[in-house]
Formats: C-alpha cells, sequence, structure tokens
C-alpha cells in the first residue's frame, strides 16, 4: 500500500471536447393543428373543378400544402420524462430536447433517444485475490444516471456497456487494493470499513465513467466473502483468534481478581502468607477462573509441607 491512495492512482479516463447543448424545437401542437389546416386545404383545393390554367394552379397548390403538412408531421417528436432526444443533422451534433411533450424539431435530423433515469447494475461476482494475496469473491451495486447526453452517444461506443466494464474494472481493483481483514491497528478492510470502502468504490467508478457524461448515484457492495477453496481454513483463523481473544480476556480478569484477593487478605490481617503460601494461591485462583469446566473442591486435611 505504502500509504497510497488506490482511488488517485487510477488514472482518468479523457473527456472528450463534446458537450450537451439545448437543441432547437418548438411547439409541437402549434405545427400539428397546422398540418391539419394545411391537408383540409389541400382537399378542398383539389375538390374544386375549374377550367383551364386555374385548375392546374389549385392542383400545384394543393400539392405544395401537402408536401408542407407531411414535413410538420415528420418534425413532430414526442419525449418522455425521463428521457432526452438528441437532434442530429446530416452527422452534426445539433443539441438535446429534454423537455417533456410533444415537440417539433428539423424535420430532416435524426433524433436519438437516450435515457435519464436513474439505473441500477449489478457487477457479475467476481474472484479477486485482496492485497494479502487471499482469493475473495466480491460484487457490487452501482446506481447511475446520464448527465450529459452528447459524450454518451459521441464520446464513448455503447455507453451502458462503458459503464459496465468500468464499474467491474474498479471493483475488482478496489478488492485487490485492500485486505478482507485487517491485521494492523489503522488499516483499511473490505468486512470492517465498509463504509469507507464503497465511498472509495463510488469516486473511482465515477472517474472512470466520467467521460461518458455519466454520473454515480451510488454503489454497494453486495457479495463479499472468502473464495471456497480457503473458507473453511479461514473460518478456523478466525475462529482461533476469537478464542485467542477471548482468553486474553480472561486471562486478564483473573489476574485482577487474584490481586485483589491478596490485597484484602493482607489489609484486613484475616491471615499471614509467605511467599510459597501466595504463590500455592495465586495457582489455585488462576486454574478456578480460567478453567473451562467446573472446578472440584478438595479438602487439605494437612499443611502445605506434608
Amino acid at each position: 500500500m505504502n500509504g497510497q491512495d488506490p482511488v488517485r492512482t487510477v488514472r482518468q479516463q479523457p473527456v472528450a471536447r463534446f458537450t450537451e447543448t439545448a437543441g432547437r424545437s418548438a411547439r409541437g401542437l402549434l405545427f400539428l393543428l397546422i398540418g391539419v389546416v394545411m391537408v383540409a386545404v389541400a382537399i378542398a383545393l383539389f375538390s374544386v373543378r375549374p377550367g383551364g390554367a386555374a385548375m392546374v394552379a389549385l392542383i400545384v397548390i394543393g400539392l405544395v400544402l401537402v408536401i408542407a403538412a407531411i414535413l410538420a408531421f415528420s418534425g413532430l417528436t414526442p419525449v418522455v420524462a425521463g428521457e432526452a432526444r438528441v437532434i442530429q443533422l446530416f452527422g452534426r451534433y445539433q443539441g438535446t430536447v429534454r423537455e417533456p411533450g410533444l415537440q417539433w424539431v428539423n424535420p430532416f435530423a435524426r433524433r436519438i433517444k437516450v435515457s435519464t433515469r436513474i439505473r441500477n447494475l449489478e457487477t457479475a461476482q467476481a474472484k479477486v485475490n485482496d492485497a494479502d494475496g487471499n482469493p475473495i469473491e466480491i460484487a457490487a451495486v452501482v446506481v447511475w444516471q446520464v448527465q450529459d447526453t452528447a459524450l454518451a452517444l459521441y464520446a464513448v461506443d455503447e455507453y451502458d456497456k462503458f459503464v459496465a466494464i468500468q464499474s467491474e474494472t474498479a471493483v475488482r481493483h478496489i478488492a485487490s487494493s485492500f485486505p478482507y481483514t485487517s491485521s494492523k491497528e489503522g488499516e483499511l478492510s473490505l468486512r470492517e470499513n465498509a463504509e469507507e470502502i464503497t465511498a472509495r468504490l463510488s469516486a473511482e467508478i465515477a472517474d472512470r465513467v466520467r467521460s461518458a457524461g455519466v454520473s454515480v448515484v451510488e454503489s454497494r457492495l453486495t457479495r463479499l466473502s472468502y473464495a471456497p477453496e480457503i473458507a473453511q481454513a479461514m473460518l478456523r483463523q478466525q475462529q482461533a483468534a476469537a478464542v485467542v481473544g477471548a482468553r486474553s480476556r480472561i486471562v486478564e480478569g483473573a489476574v485482577g481478581m487474584v490481586r485483589l484477593a491478596l490485597q484484602r487478605l493482607e489489609e484486613e490481617g484475616v491471615v499471614e502468607l509467605d511467599e510459597e503460601r501466595k504463590a500455592a494461591m495465586v495457582s489455585n485462583l488462576l486454574v478456578v477462573l480460567c478453567s473451562e469446566q467446573a472446578t472440584q473442591q478438595v479438602v487439605n486435611t494437612g499443611s502445605l509441607y506434608q
């Protein structure tokens, strides 16, 4: 580790020069009404039967109105809440329409639908070696949202797959940067420091997907365990560590009780004990206090020296 923040060691993805701008649009209902009126007028003109050049002129005007009505209808674009329409004209980005409702845009432009809703991504379960070299299984859920539609479409290829791959890469990097359990005081571990680890994971994923115009709302680990081949061995190790810790607490408490007993006997003058009798009393008390099984009382009718 060398005191280096694993998140800051991640090389940030290059950000393209594209950025989202507001696309030009108009009220769609107005153009819908205009189109209906032009179709009605065209039908009326076609129904008139004058003679000579007047008939030709009416037909030409009617055809023009029909073409204009077709263009008016072609530009109608419904925009649903939680979605945006990226306007592209002859391969050039012309802006993004986010206002929900029936909008009208250039009928010759291509309108690409982009979801701006919040999405969930669950990474595949990955087997990674942690910082101590132990194989672990890890998976995470990433909550993300498209913020810049221009970057999402033009900076990367298939932004949803880009987010999935970068999220899995970040999960693997975080898993290999920290131990599963900490053996040193103050050292972060995957199991004991879940909040700090998820914060670092969110920051790293955000750095990786920023070039795609995506923001990370939250990320959480959904699976964290030792790999099956070492799970039993690590469980025995944890059990042994727990037993050692419990024994240490028991011995510490027993020593304090023995010290208190000797001090009270000496202060109240109940009995005078030489060093050898004190040692025997300490031995007996420690056996009674530290034993896992119930002790049996033995009555000694002689003396310590017989």
